[in-house]
Parts: C-alpha cells; structure tokens; sequence
C-alpha cells in the first residue's frame, strides 16, 4: 500500500509539473512586485540581487538599457489671491491682480532607488517667480505632519524651484526687499503655494512605481533671445566661439517612463527663458510661457494617449539671468519706432521708453497673445522629444543605480574661497547695483536709472538720498563691491528684518550619469555654462559616473531667491544682471567653487552629507504686512450675488468672444483651490450639461472689479475666446463665487449661469 501512494503521488507530482512547464512556456514567469513585498517585509531582498544574471537593469550587466528607479509625478493647485494683491516679478506697486487667466501649479518629480529607501529626491516646479527660503520651510515642515511614509524627505531632497512667471501673486516671499512692493506679507497667498506644493508631493508618492529615465534634446531657435547682448560680449572671445548662440537654445527633457507598461508618466523639461510675456500693465494671473507650455504638453498627451490626468509637464527654467520671450528685440515706444541704445537699452538717453516686443506685439492684449505663442514654441520642441522618447527612437537612457542628492547653507556675506587664477577672494554681503534700479527691456525702470553705470550715479537725486539713509556702504563694502556702485546695501540692512539673503542654499540631485544644479539665483547664459562645464569636468575626473558621459542641467531659481549671478566679466559692465548679482563678482566661481568640492557626496558608495550650514532666518510670522482683508460684500439694491448684469448673445462664431457679467464677491472669500470660479458647459445628447473649460485653460478668463468701495458691490466678467476648432453646439457660461456677510463674517456659497448660446 505504502508503494502504491508513493507511485501515485510521483505520479500527481509528475503530471503537476508537466501542467506547470506548459503554462510557464504560453504564459511566462509571473511577475513579483518587489516594492509592494519589500514594503510588507523589509528584510526582503531586491528583485536586483535576487536575480542579477535575469535583471536587464543592471549596472553591471547593461551597457544597453535604462536603470530601473522608484518614479512619481503629482500635480496640485497653488492659485492664490487673484485680486488685490499685488504681482511678483516686476516690482510695480501699481500692477495689482484683478483676475485669472490660469491656474498656477506645484508639479512634482519624484526620483529613487528601488533598493534604498533613503536614496530619493523631489524637484519641485512652481509656477512662481522663483522658490523661497521661507516657502521651502514651510514644505519641510509640512511633511513632518504627513505621517512616517513621508520622512524619506527632507532638507536634503527637496528642490524648490520656480518657473520664473512674472504674472503670479506676491506677497508670499521671505525677505523684506519683495516684500516693499506688495504691501507687506500675505499668508494667504503663501500658504496655497505650500498646501499645493504639498499635495503635489503626496500625489507623487502615492503614484510611486518601478520605471526608467531617458534624455533627449532639441533646439528651440526661436523662443528666447538675450536681452544683454552687450554684457554678454564682455565675456572672452574665446570662450564665445564655442557656442553658436548668446543664449542656449537646447530643450532638454527627461521623461518618466512606467516599466509595467511603457507608459509615458510625466517630462520634465530645462529651457532658459524669462516669464516676461506677460506684460507688466497685465494684471491676469497666469503661468506665463512656460504655464502655457505645461497646459498644451499634459492636453496634448491625454488627448493622444487615452482618457488620462494622471501625466504631468513640468517646464523648468534654465540659465535664465539673461534670456528674454520678447524675441523681436527692444524698440523705443516714444514714437520713433528705433532701436534701444545697445550699450545701455536708453531712447534718447531715457531708459522708461525702452521696451522688448514678443512675436505678437501689435496685439493690444497685455501680452497675451505673445505668451502663448512663446509656450507654443516650447510645447511643439517638448512635444516631438516626448514623441520620440515614447517610441524609444531616441534619446539617452538614464543609467546607473545611484540617486543621490544633497544641500547645505552657506553664509555668502564673506565666503573666501580659492580664485581660478590662484588668488585669495571673497563674496561680500548683498548689495544691488544703480542699474539694478534700471530694470530691463522686459520690464524698465523709473526715474532715469541706467543700464552699463559703472561710473558716478546720476539718477534722480531722490534716490541718492533714501539710499543713504537706509545705510551708506562702507569703503570696505564698496570695495569688495568694486565695480557696482551701490545702490542698496541691501545685506547690511537688518530693521525690521533682513531685506535680502546672506544665507544661501546649494544643492546638487543626481540620477545615473544626470546631474541636476539647483541654482538660487539667476545665472546667465554664459554663467550657466560655465558652471555646468565645470560640474561636468570635475565629475568625470572623480569617476563620478562610470558608465556614461556625464549629464548636466542647471534648475533655477529655486530653495531662496538670490537674485543674479553673472560672470565676472558681466559684472564689469554693470547692466541690470551685474548690478543684481547680490554677493560681488566672485559670486559665481563661489557657487562653481562649493559645488565641485562637494561632488563627492554623490558618489554611489556615499553615505556622508557636507555640513548643515547656517540656518537662514524665518520671517513667516514677524513679516509686516498692510494688506487688509476682506471686510464683507454687498449685492447692489434689488439684486442678488449671481444675478446677470449683461447676458451672451443668441451665437457665436469661432474666433470671438462670448461673455457674460455677473453681481460678484471678492475672490479672496474662496480661492477655490483644486476648482474653478468659471466654467463653459456644453449641451449634449442626453440634455445633460458637461464642463468642457474652466479656470486650467487658457482660453477662459475671469476679470473682477470693484464697483463701488463704500457700498463693498462688485461684478465679474467671464469670458471665453473661442477656439477656431471648437466644437459647434449649444453652451452656458457658469459662474461660482461666494460672499463674506457684513457682521458674522460667514463665507457663503453661490453659483449662477448665464443664458444659453450656440456656437456654429
């Protein structure tokens, strides 16, 4: 009997795995997600070690394909008060929001080791005119709060950078100098930027899977010019002949891939021009260019891949210091339709009239119209990389397992440091420049400041005065300064709270053979190269990626707002860049300096940080701030929040406007964060009204006004600029507000529609 079960179970056992073979051989090895069992039992090992002769992945045994890394991308809303509140970028007390074109967003890029759970960066892009000490602070410190899942970030690995729009709302910022112009500090508008920031990582982290990296390239020509040619010509002639170009036109992508299906998950792009398409008498938020750019790519993908919202585009600045969208150069607005002066940007020796025009610059639209078109320009670039990328027809795979990244702080007021040429030098406390008085092409300044003053200021007296009064530099400041005549010694300055940082982030993020800089300030164009070249030489001399040539790309400005940072020779000829380089004209070799000797960190083998640094000050909770409230709205007699004051017509053509005016409520009762104040609806088949706009896009715009200050009434108008290819059909224009009641104080809710229109 004992023979008999023993026949019969080899028997079974036999049959078992003649049925196994057979579906192995049809169906394949069943797939194991390490991630998913290593997050239930930590002691697990790795899919790479466990099978390193199998694994196409592997360092050791690939020569021919992408690493396998731990990737997630998440996207979030941080629109803050889109009315009343003044706008960052220009520094004009008078360009005030009055309304929204489109949203601003936090999209986030996060990149790890499957293997080493501590191994992992997040690069943020805002769509903000630069990071911020005290935005990043409040990141940090809201991960904290976000559970033990998210203490794998920290100072070390987070990126905070900015796509440089001119045309979002301020008040947000952590030194006193931004603050000037828009009245003080708001929280209101800080804290959407650091919820979404927030929301946006955590979107990331929850979409985390196993996936692969690829870099491709292309060369935008016509989307950025340089707006300083002359300084820029002051660097040696030389180092000019290696490059084709004043500015760098290359659009570098890396796209995250799904290694489950091949699925495109999201780019990231690196493109250097300014977020000053939008004019400086706009007073719509938007994303600018590159916000433009981001809407037509995530659009485009959806649109080509399936019912999708899950891809993010992020569009990051580059070397942007002295980049310009307005690509027709700079012409005197003072009637005599010439050129600005080249050596200082003046029209009859006046600089106010002096002014950059973008492609569509006729069009009277606040630049609008030139905006698009310049994120147009870079969406088509993004657009045919990701295509190729997608089919795996080109590019260069992200290879090697190490991810690594670090940070510290380095006080700038006096950092010395070994020059280039073997001499001893410093960085000197912030101080700007006369010309940085001056602005730029993109945006003049007042009282007759001059680009290129190297020399004895002659600008309003006025200003010679309240200088002084703030503090007179010393001969010491002035000298280590030398040749930047001072304007504002702005680093000295501590009442009632510092204006400008002396304390500045570095950081570097690695990923295989790509090495991201992560600049806090605006580098110019031949500063930025020079930087990344020498990234570039002294990784490979430290073997820092064996398998590949080094990758490098500089992200900026991000983590604090440090103004320029010009070459040495840019400097000399002080136009609005020089002038703004904030620590002197060793400023960049200090920043090449304390970035190369720090590469060593990134090594694969590396479990070391390099010290911590001086913590900079935190002024949340000290800034000043004349910003008043919202004190209650009021409907005018004998109407109600919502009613229609002016209705759409019976139909519209492609290619006009409707619009509707609504009794509105101040916008700042609701920032409607992760919604819309505005929709267009469609009629379908079934009767059934569905949203096909709203605040995302670009088309639709909500314009708030005061009507009447003592009696707290306001109106909105909607307005939707139909596309040529719109579909034809009938439509509504939806309006959602909500108002503050005169003595509780309540924020009450309303909607309303306007009538009925057909498109044809």
């Amino acid at each position: 009997m004992a023979r008999l079960h023993i026949a019969a179970a080899l028997a079974t056992a036999t049959l078992a795995l003649i049925i196994t073979f057979q579906l192995l051989s049809q169906y394949g090895w069943p797939k194991v997600d390490f991630l998913k069992l290593r997050h239930y039992y930590p002691t697990i090992a790795s899919a790479s070690s466990q099978f390193p002769i199998n694994n196409p992945y592997n360092e050791a045994s690939s020569s021919e394909h992408a690493a396998l890394y731990l990737l997630g991308v998440g996207k979030a809303d941080i629109t803050g008060p889109v009315v009343e509140i003044n706008m960052m970028g220009y520094a004009d007390p008078n360009q005030v929001g009055s309304g929204l074109r489109q949203r601003l967003y936090s999209r986030a890029f996060i990149i790890g080791d499957v293997d080493k759970v501590d191994d992992r960066f997040v690069y943020l892009v805002l769509d903000t005119q630069s990071g911020d000490t005290a935005v990043r602070h409040g990141i940090l410190q809201g991960l904290k709060g976000m559970g033990a899942d998210y203490n794998v970030y920290g100072q070390r690995n987070i990126a905070v950078t900015g796509t440089h729009s001119h045309s979002g709302p301020g008040a947000w910022l952590n030194y006193l100098l931004p603050q000037i112009t828009s009245k003080g500090f708001n929280k209101q508008s800080y804290q959407a930027i650091v919820d979404g920031a927030l929301l946006s990582i955590k979107r990331a982290h929850e979409s985390l899977q196993p996936g692969h990296l690829s870099v491709g390239t292309i060369d935008v020509e016509d989307a950025n010019i340089n707006r300083s040619p002359f300084a820029y010509l002051s660097n040696p002639k030389e180092e000019r002949a290696k490059y084709s170009h004043d500015v760098d036109k290359s659009l570098t992508m890396l796209m995250f891939r799904g290694a489950e299906d091949g699925r495109g998950l999201g780019s990231l792009t690196w493109f250097p021009v300014h977020g000053t398409s939008m004019l400086g008498n706009n007073t719509l938020i938007t994303g600018d260019n590159k916000g433009v750019a981001a809407y037509l790519l995530e659009k485009a993908v959806r649109a080509s891949e399936g019912a999708r919202d899950d891809f993010v585009a992020g569009f990051s600045q580059a070397n942007v210091g002295d980049t310009s969208p307005n690509v027709l150069g700079a012409y005197c607005e003072d009637g005599s339709g010439e050129m600005c002066n080249f050596e200082d940007s003046t029209c009859g020796g006046r600089n106010e009239p002096c002014h950059g025009r973008g492609p569509m610059f006729r069009v009277k639209d606040q630049g609008a119209s030139s905006c698009f078109e310049i994120g147009n320009r870079q969406f088509v670039a993004a657009k045919s990389i990701y295509d190729e990328l997608i089919k795996g027809a080109a590019g260069t795979p992200v290879r090697g397992n190490s991810v690594k990244s670090l940070h510290a702080f380095h006080d700038f007021s006096n950092y010395t440091f070994v020059h280039p040429n073997g001499s001893i030098v410093s960085t000197c406390p912030a101080a700007l420049g006369y010309s940085f008085a001056a602005g730029t092409t993109d945006g003049p300044g007042a009282f007759d400041f001059k680009q290129n003053n190297t020399g004895s200021p002659n600008a309003n007296p006025v200003w010679s005065v309240v200088s002084g009064f703030l503090r007179e530099p010393s001969e010491e400041q002035k000298k280590c300064h030398h040749s930047k005549p001072i304007l504002l010694d702005v680093g000295e300055i501590e009442n009632p709270y510092l204006w400008t940082p002396n304390i500045v982030d570095v950081q570097l993020l690695r990923v295989g053979q790509l090495i991201i800089i992560v600049s806090p300030g605006e580098a110019t164009t031949m500063a930025g190269r020079r930087w990344k070249d020498a990234i570039y030489t002294s990784a490979k001399a430290a073997s820092l990626t064996t398998l590949d040539e080094p990758i490098v790309v500089l992200g900026g400005p991000a983590n604090s707002y440090t103004h320029y940072i010009a070459t040495e020779e840019e400097y000399g000829i002080q136009r609005y860049e020089g002038a703004s380089t904030l620590y002197g004209p060793h400023t960049l070799n200090a920043h090449i300096n304390i970035t190369t000797s720090y590469l060593p960190y990134l090594h694969a083998d590396s479990f070391r940080s390099p010290p911590h640094g001086p913590k900079p000050p935190i002024y949340i909770n000290e800034s000043l701030s004349f910003i008043t409230g919202v004190a209650f709205d009021r409907p005018p007699f004998f109407k109600n929040f919502g009613d229609v004051v002016s209705d759409t017509v019976s139909f519209y053509h492609p290619g006009t406007s409707a619009k509707a005016t609504f009794v509105g409520a101040n916008p700042r009762n609701d920032l409607r964060l992760e919604d819309t104040y505005a929709t267009i609806e469609k009629l379908d088949n079934d009767r059934n009204w569905i949203k096909v706009r709203d605040d995302e896009d670009w088309s639709l715009i909500f314009k708030w006004r005061r009507t009447n200050s003592i009696l707290a009434t306001s109106e909105v108008d909607v307005v939707w600029e139909i596309e040529e290819d719109a579909e034809r059909g009938r439509y509504r224009i939806r309006y959602f507000g909500a108002s503050k009641t005169p003595v509780s104080g309540d924020i009450v809710q309303f909607e309303a529609s306007s009538g009925i229109f057909d498109v044809k």
